[in-house]
């Protein structure tokens, strides 16, 4: 009987799961992404403010889920997050996703274990876990983009040695690069070739990858439409001190891997020593993890252990 209610419950959760990645499907249209730009440029606080006509209509459009999310201030960055990380779900997808993950394992720790204090706290984790993914993935989408950044600006120099627009470098790096730099530039070029000036859009990739040798590029944009001056030389310049900054990055890498390989050791060898003794010999560890003080010990231990880990990542982790 348990057996028939856990297959059950499961393929109801993938029927609705299935319908709403269907229904997703159907409204990812340009129209759409259109709409989610232009949302995500009316909450960005250093861009030029939008109209008010477009800004009601843009309010009009967002789902009421959404306006709901937009409110609080946990998740107001929501969306801004999952632009950065590179994915394309939308703001209320995610939280329903997430919510049907944790009532699943509220339900299924239930029916598994019957205890509701563990049941909350398997939800907790469930609601937790997406956040580290999505740092991940939006720092593995910057480091791609800081490999890609020196071809791109060292193209753009090319072309305008060419004799080519500053706008028509930027199509030529959206056509010719993978993402993210190619699809981020080329989000620049059809901006701009919609009537918003050419610093503009580059601020606007600004805000949809954090990165500093970006906003590096972006200043010197800037001040050459101001002041003038040889544009490909300076950009030939960056693209140096960013290939040099990288190589420096990598050799600090070399040199720190000793130490970043001790941290993981020093973290996971605790844990695997305590589930090997526990499985070579059950109930020597009953002690630590069935008496009060036992219990403690534990705790004590884990919260030594997490914050050693973060010295040695603290010490380890420079910023070049």
């Amino acid at each position: 009987m348990l057996t028939v209610v856990i297959l059950t419950f499961l393929a109801v959760f993938a029927v609705l799961t299935a319908v709403s990645l269907a229904f997703t499907a159907v409204r990812e249209s340009p129209r759409t992404e259109l709409k989610r730009r232009l949302r995500l440029m009316e909450k960005a606080k250093n861009l030029r403010p939008l109209p008010d006509d477009l800004r009601r209509e843009i309010l009009g459009e967002t789902p009421p889920f959404e306006r709901f999310l937009s409110h609080l201030p946990i998740i107001r960055n929501s969306e801004k997050w999952l632009d950065q990380a590179g994915t394309r779900i939308t703001v209320q997808k995610f939280y329903l996703l997430v919510a049907a993950a944790m009532l699943t394992g509220f339900v299924l720790t239930v029916i598994l274990r019957k205890d509701y204090l563990l049941a909350s706290l398997v939800a907790l984790v469930i609601f937790i876990l997406p956040f580290p993914v999505l740092l991940s993935l939006k720092q593995r989408r910057h480091d791609r983009f800081t490999e890609q950044l020196p071809d791109v600006l060292t193209m753009i120099a090319r072309s305008i040695r060419a004799g080519h627009a500053l706008s028509s470098s930027l199509e030529l790096v959206g056509k010719e690069n993978a993402d993210p730099a190619g699809g981020l530039f080329k989000t620049a070029f059809e901006q701009q070739k919609l009537g918003l000036p050419v610093a503009d859009t580059l601020t606007n990739m600004t805000e949809r990858i954090d990165s500093l040798d970006l906003r590096f590029f972006v200043m010197v944009i800037t001040i050459n439409s101001e002041v003038g001056g040889n544009l490909a030389e300076t950009l030939d310049k960056l693209a140096e001190t960013i290939r040099e900054r990288l190589k420096i990055r990598r050799q600090v890498k070399v040199y720190t891997a000793q130490g970043r390989l001790s941290g993981y050791l020093l973290a996971i060898l605790p844990v695997v020593s305590f589930l090997l003794i526990n499985f070579l010999i059950p109930g020597y560890e009953d002690v630590l993890t069935k008496e009060k003080p036992g219990q403690y010990i534990l705790a004590l231990a884990a919260l030594m252990q997490l914050t050693g880990f973060l010295f040695i990542r603290k010490i380890v982790k420079i910023r070049i």
